[in-house]
């Protein structure tokens, strides 16, 4: 399953990158977060949806 964010509802705020930082990071600006791995098995990438505030991370 490829892990997808939405840019236009991403905010920035980190969430995601602190609870899974095996799938998360910062893109090169530090506005809006990017999937490292969009294939990523990490266990903690459906925490990290749950913990999105903007609910811009969704698995297709």
């Amino acid at each position: 399953m490829a892990i997808v964010i939405d840019d236009d509802a991403c905010m920035g705020c980190e969430a995601c990158v602190e609870t899974c930082p095996d799938a998360f990071e910062m893109n090169g600006d530090g506005d809006k977060a990017i999937v490292k791995e969009s294939d990523t098995e990490a266990d903690c990438v459906d925490e990290a949806i749950d913990a999105c505030p903007a609910e811009a991370i969704t698995k297709s």
